[in-house]
């Protein structure tokens, strides 16, 4: 289904009835709407087809908001690809959204395989109804620039440039600082995370430190998830009486850290396949990823990786219009690397 919605271009709703999800621990949806951009005036010649991930607890339509006080990162590009300032492209924006409040675009036992959706269900869908490059472009902010950052070490073939728009990165710096705040919104749960979220599904609003205990909780349901015997379906990584960490959980949660992934010497070959990888964070990013970053670019430098890495004077929030330029680069360098 096509849908104008506002733009030059042409936004395309494509309803993906998923094999590969399965609705996880928490009954997820397993049909899935697609939505895609084509630039206005594309014409028959294939274009580089980028994905757009969006950070925790954000959704596909967020990037195709037109209200003027707070316009989606579709309209921001538009209105740049119409001045002539940016490269076309297809911008593709999946739903992997979850209960609880998304999915890291990771494979896990408690809420499904949602790396694998993304590389053998999404991707190929694009390449069938839409004229496309080979080789896609993936970029998102926060959760969506872990993704971004994740996806492409494990999947150049499928990506073959990212942009990371203050991605999830040390995570020992972001996620462990969060750890006590997640501990002090329990309190008002008797220390369970059982009854936050039956009580957060019930009402489903945010205050004080409940964002810092979703945000754990739904961490481990991606990084240390468990067999179906357990009630919540993951296990947390430090105790709940004392908030010492559980070393063996924590492990599993620091396998997925990009900033360990990269020890790895395939990964480390595979982001030297990319024809652009941009990594950007604003130096008053409250979830410490500005230094979590610089270790990774430092690293980077050191097992001569080539890379992009940019700091800019904002914060972790409000940052839409980082997309647009982000997106302009792995347009550009997917050109090149295809000519």
């Amino acid at each position: 289904m096509s849908a104008p919605l506002d733009f030059a271009g042409t936004v395309t709703l494509h309803t993906l009835a998923s094999k590969i999800l399965d609705g996880g621990r928490y009954g997820d949806p397993t049909e899935r709407t697609l939505a895609v951009y084509t630039p206005p005036n594309a014409g028959t010649e294939p274009l580089p087809a980028i994905v757009l991930l969006p950070g925790f607890t954000g959704r596909y339509s967020a990037f195709l908001e037109t209200h003027p006080w707070k316009e989606g990162a579709i309209k921001r590009y538009e209105r740049g690809l119409i001045a002539g300032e940016l490269a076309p492209a297809v911008l593709v924006m999946p739903d992997c959204w979850t209960r609880l409040g998304g999915s890291q675009f990771v494979d896990s036992a408690c809420l499904g395989n949602y790396e694998t959706y993304l590389v053998e269900e999404v991707v190929p869908l694009v390449r069938e109804h839409h004229a496309v490059r080979p080789g896609f472009g993936v970029c998102g902010k926060s959760s969506g620039g872990f993704g971004a950052m994740r996806l492409s070490m494990r999947h150049p073939e499928v990506f073959a440039g990212a942009a990371s728009i203050s991605g999830d990165v040390s995570f020992e710096l972001g996620y462990g600082a969060e750890f006590p705040a997640a501990l002090r919104g329990l309190l008002d749960h008797d220390n369970d995370p059982a009854a936050f979220l039956d009580a957060f599904f019930a009402n489903p609003t945010m205050k004080g430190d409940d964002h810092a205990v979703l945000n754990t909780l739904a961490m481990a349901a991606c990084y240390s998830p468990t067999g179906p015997d357990n009630e919540l379906g993951f296990e947390l990584p430090f105790d709940l009486e004392t908030c010492a960490r559980k070393t063996g959980v924590w492990q599993r949660w620091l396998a997925f850290d990009p900033l360990e992934m990269i020890e790895d010497e395939e990964h480390q070959a595979n982001w030297k396949r990319l024809a652009c990888l941009h990594l950007e964070c604003g130096v008053k990013d409250q979830f410490h990823l500005q230094w979590g970053l610089r270790r990774l670019s430092a690293r980077l430098t050191e097992l001569g990786i080539p890379h992009d890495h940019v700091e800019h004077p904002g914060s972790h929030f409000d940052l839409g219009d980082r997309y647009p330029p982000a997106v302009d680069k792995l347009a550009r360098a997917l050109i090149r690397t295809d000519s």
